[in-house]
């Protein structure tokens, strides 16, 4: 616990037998984590027999493999069914360090804000940790667009490593986004729209043959998802359309719990 408030970490998992133990015995070091909460999405390895072995973790599986953002969304479900107040996505592949568990839970515990994310831009640690050239410029590029139609100032879309409060939670129509990688991307926009700030830490990052990472021409997809969320952000805040992502299935805004 944090500040009296119940810290909850969800791991969404596939294939991550090599890297899982490794991954939650440092999350569970930094002394301030009540439950993990590991979701399965029909691994073929021995992810969910090695899940089932770690103290304080509830292991869920899904039958068939129904993709990343469907995975975050029984996360987030099982996390508030649990009586989470801060949840804290940490991905089970190492590639994210849990050592900033503590620092991102506690920005929000303390009340300044109901979303942190774990920036890999920031500080350079993206190309230092490893990433890829191409993917750091489609990170630039997306992030330089994003930006500009959602009128923010992050330095990066894309990290998997997040926190966030209840009340967020509780506040954004994730139903309404796709189970697939652009889950992410429209949580952020959701957020956005909300009127919520955003924080970002600093974040060393390693890239290695057991991290997850997606190919390219699924990646090239996820790049013409984050683009068309963000131009439904803008059209939908000029009034011209009227998306479910920000409506929801009634067509009426969704305005959820915001912050003063």
């Amino acid at each position: 616990m944090i500040a009296g408030k119940k810290v909850v970490v969800v791991m969404p998992a596939y294939n991550a037998a090599r890297t899982l133990r490794r991954t939650y015995e440092e999350v569970m070091a930094q002394g301030v984590v009540d439950l993990v909460i590991l979701v399965d999405d029909a691994s073929a390895d021995e992810t969910v027999a090695i899940g089932r072995t770690l103290p304080r973790t509830k292991v869920h599986v899904h039958e068939r493999n129904r993709g990343y953002g469907a995975n975050q969304k029984t996360c987030y479900r099982l996390a508030l069914e649990e009586g989470a107040d801060i949840v804290v996505m940490c991905h089970p592949d190492y590639q994210y360090t849990p050592k900033l568990i503590p620092a991102m839970a506690d920005l929000i515990a303390c009340g300044l804000y109901h979303c942190v994310l774990g920036s890999r831009i920031l500080g350079g640690y993206a190309l230092k940790g490893g990433m890829p050239p191409w993917k750091y410029a489609a990170n630039r590029f997306l992030t330089f667009v994003e930006n500009l139609l959602m009128g923010a100032k992050l330095s990066e879309y894309h990290t998997g490593y997040r926190a966030f409060s209840r009340e967020l939670l509780l506040a954004l129509p994730l139903e309404e986004n796709s189970d697939d990688f652009v889950f992410d991307n429209q949580m952020l926009a959701q957020i956005l729209w909300l009127g919520y700030t955003i924080a970002e830490v600093s974040c060393p990052t390693k890239y290695f043959p057991e991290a997850s990472s997606i190919n390219l021409p699924r990646s090239v997809k996820y790049g013409f998802g984050c683009l068309r969320t963000a131009l439904l952000f803008r059209l939908n805040r000029m009034g011209v359309l009227r998306s479910p992502l920000f409506y929801g299935t009634g067509r009426r805004p969704y305005h959820g719990l915001v912050s003063s």
